[in-house]
């Protein structure tokens, strides 16, 4: 974990690193409240841009915490790190409801890096001929990013 937190860091991340699932969701629940307190009511609130989680991890499976997160936050995107098969996987993820992305162990740094940073994105939405500075320029969350993509795919078979 060590290796992805000073890669991300490089990158101007900011990395919060947890031992457990507890410490994870006392350190989620707090930053959510002090986010929270300084924000309009009617604002998606990210305590986080981004929580990973193992699939398989001590005294919680990722799954859990991936529904307690959501039960608070249902806006908080989710990447699970898993060695399991991405097919097992989604079929657990899609009894969430919610987007998750699977990421497949092992994967390295930049993998890692372009998925949070949305690089497979942004390159289909520039195959498109779309202005990508007015894209980032408009800071969307990376739901908000999927559903523009999407939405332009849509207008583009109607055409």
């Amino acid at each position: 974990a060590m290796t992805y937190e000073y890669s991300l860091d490089d990158r101007g991340h900011k990395v919060t690193l947890t031992s457990d699932v507890e410490e994870l969701l006392k350190v989620y629940h707090k930053e959510l409240d002090r986010v929270t307190r300084h924000s309009d009511p009617t604002e998606r609130i990210q305590p986080f841009d981004v929580v990973i989680l193992d699939y398989k991890m001590p005294k919680m499976d990722g799954l859990e915490v991936a529904k307690e997160i959501f039960a608070i936050n249902p806006h908080q995107r989710i990447i699970f790190a898993s060695a399991y098969l991405r097919d097992t996987l989604l079929e657990s993820v899609e009894k969430l409801n919610r987007l998750v992305e699977v990421l497949n162990k092992p994967f390295g740094k930049l993998e890692l890096i372009d998925t949070i940073e949305d690089k497979s994105i942004y390159l289909e939405l520039q195959n498109m001929n779309i202005d990508i500075d007015l894209i980032k320029k408009a800071d969307l969350r990376h739901e908000q990013l999927k559903d523009t993509l999407d939405l332009l795919k849509k207008i583009k078979q109607q055409k």
